[in-house]
């Protein structure tokens, strides 16, 4: 039976609806119409932390004067939804002046490398310039902010449309999902080859509709592994089958979509495409602010970045290969450090009392005598004191 903890379903307190709150504003009926047309309307209605680029209707004329396909159209405006919170008052504090910001475009997995975020620059003069990564400029700037419901939605108005040569590039409809492709195209090509070999991208593959989350090692920390995974068999333990290595595998794998706010959001234990009645392969998801990890007895891994956050499916990077305790055993803890101690301490060692945590037993040794001595010269006073009264009597 595969399940999923009830502390990682999406919470559905925060809705809000991108079409009526640009409704209020007129000015912005062209990009509000795009947004519905495309579907990125329900993208970011579903999402839990958001903040939408919008542009007026000028920008807007400016856009459809290039003649896009709709799909391109659809990555462009994607390109301006930006899977953070940057209301004014963050835009004007941003740490060290500049970040690099992930967008909806990014997640599709339709982006080239980095293209799919956007740059955000506090300028001088109180001015704040934004431009997607591969246009290489800051073509646009924030004019003001329409909405903002803190930390959950953001919509602030930009001068212009940003340009993106990737985003605009001519786009067809979208065709079946291939897994395997998206993953090579960003930088996880050694952990697709595996599940090619193995077979269990017929698994993944099988899981797609119903929804996915795949947690993917990228190239050089599956270079790093190859060895113990080489040596893996069903026990874990003697090189042989593949039953080891397929279930590792499946191990990386969520039958249900996990967007990135929900990861962000909940913390809890979670079955993967691995389990199977006894055998549990589960981790937990654990967050602390903008950093998820996820957690076996026997690793902690961090997500590094997002290849794909579209429903129904969710690709992210991580930075180690997740260890099942089915699979591998933990190291046993390192023993503690011998503290050194001097000939006369050794021996105090010896008797039952001792204890490394306290102090040494030459110094406690003589901490003794002292009180010793103290008490003596106490009970030589009160004796002296006591024939000094008798003597008067």
């Amino acid at each position: 039976c595969v399940g999923l903890s009830l502390n990682l379903l999406p919470s559905r307190s925060h809705a809000h609806n991108i079409t009526q709150m640009l409704a209020k504003h007129p000015e912005f009926s062209t990009f509000n119409h795009y947004l519905s047309v495309t579907h990125l309307a329900d993208e970011i209605n579903r999402r839990r932390t958001i903040t939408v680029c919008a542009v007026d209707n000028s920008g807007m004329a400016d856009l459809l004067a290039k003649h896009l396909s709709i799909y391109s159209i659809k990555n462009v405006l994607s390109a301006h939804i930006i899977a953070d919170y940057f209301g004014s008052k963050k835009l004007h504090q941003i740490t060290d002046g500049s970040v690099l910001a992930a967008t909806v475009f990014q997640a599709t997995g339709a982006a080239s490398g980095i293209s799919g975020f956007v740059n955000i620059t506090d300028l001088k003069g109180g001015k704040v310039g934004f431009g997607v990564v591969d246009s290489g400029t800051l073509d646009a700037t924030y004019v003001k902010s329409l909405v903002e419901m803190p930390y959950i939605i953001s919509v602030i108005q930009l001068s212009n449309i940003m340009t993106s040569p990737d985003a605009e590039a001519p786009a067809s409809g979208p065709g079946p999902m291939n897994l395997t492709a998206l993953m090579e195209k960003q930088g996880c090509k050694a952990f697709s080859e595996l599940l090619k070999a193995t077979g269990a991208v017929t698994t993944f593959q099988e899981n797609l509709d119903g929804g996915l989350a795949v947690f993917c090692p990228t190239d050089s920390v599956i270079s790093g592994f190859s060895a113990q995974y080489k040596n893996l068999t069903a026990a874990g333990n003697r090189p042989c089958c593949s039953a080891g290595k397929l279930s590792l595998l499946l191990y990386h794998g969520v039958p249900v979509y996990l967007s990135m706010g929900t990861l962000k959001s909940n913390n809890g234990l979670i079955n993967t495409l691995a389990t199977d009645g006894k055998k549990k392969y589960d981790f937990t998801v654990q967050n602390s602010g903008e950093v998820v990890s996820l957690k076996t007895t026997i690793v902690t891994a961090t997500i590094t970045g997002t290849l794909i956050d579209q429903d129904p499916l969710a690709v992210y990077k991580i930075n180690k290969v997740l260890l099942p305790k089915e699979l591998f055993k933990a190291a046993p803890p390192s023993p503690a450090p011998k503290a050194a101690h001097s000939p006369k301490a050794s021996k105090e060692a010896d008797s039952p009392d001792f204890s490394p945590e306290d102090q040494p037993a030459d110094q406690t040794a003589d901490e003794n005598a002292a009180v010793r001595i103290n008490g003596g010269g106490l009970v030589s006073v009160v004796l002296s004191v006591c024939l000094w009264a008798v003597s008067f009597l």
